[in-house]
């Protein structure tokens, strides 16, 4: 001990001495200390709110779908599709064996697919409404409030049929050449503006209707098909269990009811008007990233494109509507022209002096006038989807409101995923009910259908030894199904094609009826997370119990490449962390060897007096592990002060992706109590690892060449 004393004693005395040496040494632990802190815990923060997004907006802590599928599950798909699933044929038996999981918190039905649709082009919306309307006076409602409607969408056709001709004069301008589809164009165009095609309207509406939706509706090619991603679930269990869900416009869907829950911010993106989602992004880009519109050009291009783009909203107007939107339009801009679509290129050319005032004037004096959005909350949406097979379904669904993600609002991945009633998800993505399979069993006994097993498919279709159908009936052959509610298959086509389009016999349906059916996968939660890797394995076994066969992944991994990014972050560090590990041994390493190679005469004249080579070792590796604990503390102090300021104040999210890595608006990194250890730790193993050289070099020096001077 006392030996060690005299050694810590030298050391101390030596750092104090040579402060150059130890400034340069100490400075290089402490910054390495500080990045390790500062480092950790940013990149457990992201990795942390990255694992709170995925697993709160979509994946619970664990995914359970079927091992007999195709295709790993991908809740954002692989490489732009969604992966092939076999079905759960019964969630009922998937629930009761998950929830004998001691771990097993919740199991919330699932199914992702996807469907195009679109909400009709401006003429589609005006003629529904316009049909609808006929549709109630043809019922016996000669109420005014009727009457008064059917001359209002009459009177909007007609100012479209209007715009459509300006836009045709502005094409004969600009186009030389003339095509027949042009004189096809004027025709359609010629007849919809005609008084006496109005003035025998009542007579026969319906004619003059389809006349309209057939011809004139192709003309206005303002509709946008929509790609719809969506969650078919249990809706009153989802939004028990994800409990940062929540309903932003409108209610969330009944129990036992058909519905659909738009993704708030899916809905602002496609569904709003896109002048309209324009204004909305300028504000956000100047107040919340605080861009300018002098300098932004992505700012300049939108504003650019609410210039251009004013025909969505002149064929919105009907001819009361146009007067007012005109007069409105030159009180804001203080023009005296009469044309509503310059008046709106005019009342968009915004900049930074004006735009504030533009985007207020916008939505209290221009928006009451205009439907912000083509699917509005209440109407009807029509998704059509197609099966495994080929066929067609098509599911008419009450849009109930919209909905989101608390801390998420702005994700575009978390926001990217609607919702719709686990009933009508079955029916789009094909799975047999038994309604329906009743249904078709009523078919093939009227069509004379006969099953025959899977092997004598071939040889009761092709073979000549097989049995002759009977006289004056055709044949009809079905094989047997794999036994199951599975996807319509080939097998079934006959059956399916006759019911494929059926609309849906009832809206409501029990809670049995919604459980016992399939899925294509399940989202469990946990009521320990930290167990998620011991718990997986327990959830495969009781499927197996169960007879199921199922197979049970992480969130991460049932992220996809989403899931993937958080390995990316982790190898980022961890690649950072070597590259610092490595620069600080060379770097220190040869700040000690200068220093040690400055004390030449030292070391030789404790060699003399009888220090021993171990005696030098241990001052040499002590001096350095000094620095490590007294520099490295300093570094993880500086680190954890770095941190707790971010965490205080906050990084702001400027673009969409950083609400899903930051879990919120905000980045308030937390600090982690551990990387204080492992910083200091690190550093003193770094600076006992450098020293260990120049310690070698110093026992190689013999006293007589130590003490030699040099005249």
């Amino acid at each position: 001990m006392e030996k060690l004393a005299v050694v810590v004693r030298i050391a101390f005395r030596n750092l104090f001495a040579s402060r150059l040496k130890t400034a340069i040494v100490g400075g290089i632990i402490l910054v390495g200390a500080l990045l390790i802190v500062v480092g950790t815990s940013f990149v457990g923060s992201i990795v942390g709110g990255m694992s709170r997004s995925i697993i709160g907006s979509a994946a619970g802590d664990v995914q359970v779908y079927s091992s007999k599928s195709k295709d790993e599950l991908a809740i954002w798909g692989q490489m732009g599709s969604d992966p092939d699933l076999a079905a759960l044929d019964d969630f009922s038996k998937v629930k009761a064996a998950l929830e004998k999981v001691p771990n097993v918190k919740s199991v919330v039905p699932m199914g992702i697919s996807g469907a195009q649709v679109t909400g009709g082009n401006t003429i589609d919306l005006a003629l529904g409404d316009l049909r609808d309307a006929v549709r109630k006076l043809k019922a016996g409602d000669t109420s005014p409030k009727v009457t008064q409607a059917i001359a209002a969408e009459k009177a909007h056709v007609r100012h479209i049929v209007t715009v459509l001709q300006g836009d045709q004069k502005n094409r004969a301008e600009i186009v030389s050449d003339t095509r027949a589809t042009n004189a096809e164009e004027d025709a359609v165009l010629a007849k919809a503006s005609d008084p006496a095609f109005w003035q025998s309207f009542d007579a026969d509406p319906y004619a003059h209707l389809e006349f309209l939706e057939n011809k004139l509706a192709p003309l206005a090619a303002d509709a946008d098909l929509i790609y719809l991603r969506y969650i078919g679930t249990d809706l009153a269990t989802f939004g028990k269990t994800f409990d940062r869900m929540e309903i932003v416009d409108g209610t969330t869907v009944p129990e036992g009811q058909r519905g659909f829950l738009f993704a708030k911010m899916f809905y602002e993106e496609n569904v709003k008007l896109k002048s309209a989602r324009r204004l909305d992004k300028i504000k956000e880009g100047i107040d919340l990233n605080h861009k300018t519109i002098a300098t932004d050009l992505d700012l300049q291009r939108m504003v650019r494109e609410n210039q251009s783009q004013t025909r969505e909203i002149a064929l919105q107007l009907d001819d009361v509507k146009a007067k007012e939107m005109v007069a409105r339009l030159q009180a804001l801009t203080g023009s005296k022209e009469t044309n509503v679509e310059k008046l709106l290129a005019e009342f968009f050319k915004t900049d930074d002096a004006n735009f504030h005032a533009r985007y207020k004037a916008f939505y209290a004096q221009l928006a009451p006038l205009l439907d912000l959005y083509r699917i509005r909350i209440g109407d009807t949406l029509t998704i059509k989807s197609y099966t495994k097979s080929g066929f067609v379904k098509n599911v008419n669904l009450k849009v109930y409101g919209t909905f989101q993600f608390k801390g998420l609002e702005k994700s575009a991945l978390s926001g990217s995923l609607s919702l719709m009633d686990l009933k009508s998800f079955r029916d789009l993505y094909g799975f047999l009910n038994p309604a329906t399979e009743k249904e078709m069993q009523a078919i093939e006994k009227e069509a004379g259908v006969r099953h025959v097993d899977r092997k004598d498919a071939e040889a009761e279709l092709f073979g000549a030894d097989s049995e002759p159908a009977p006289p004056d009936t055709g044949r009809d052959i079905v094989a047997n199904a794999t036994p199951g509610l599975n996807a319509v298959d080939a097998q079934n086509a006959p059956a399916a094609a006759a019911i494929h389009d059926k609309t849906v016999a009832s809206a409501a349906f029990s809670q049995s009826e919604l459980e016992h059916g399939a899925v294509l996968s399940a989202a469990v939660f946990l009521k320990d997370p930290s167990k998620l890797r011991q718990t997986l394995p327990q959830i495969e076994k009781a499927g197996s119990d169960a007879g199921l066969s199922l197979k049970a992944v992480s969130w991460q991994q049932a992220a996809g490449f989403i899931g993937q990014m958080v390995l990316l972050f982790w190898a980022i560090f961890v690649t950072a962390a070597i590259v610092i590990f490595v620069v600080a041994v060379v770097i220190i390493n040869n700040a000690l060897v200068m220093a040690t190679l400055e004390r030449v005469r030292e070391i030789g004249t404790l060699r003399a007096i009888g220090a021993q080579k171990p005696f030098i070792l241990g001052m040499l590796v002590v001096e350095a592990v000094v620095m490590g604990v007294v520099f490295g503390t300093l570094g993880a102090a500086a680190g954890a002060a770095i941190v707790s300021a971010v965490h205080a104040h906050g990084i702001g999210a400027t673009a969409d992706i950083m609400y899903f890595l930051f879990s919120g608006p905000r980045f308030q990194p937390l600090l982690s109590v551990p990387s204080l250890f492992i910083a200091v730790g690190a550093m003193i193993v770094v600076s006992a690892f450098s020293s260990f050289y120049p310690a070698w070099l110093a026992m190689r020096i013999s006293p007589v060449q130590a003490m030699q001077t040099e005249d």
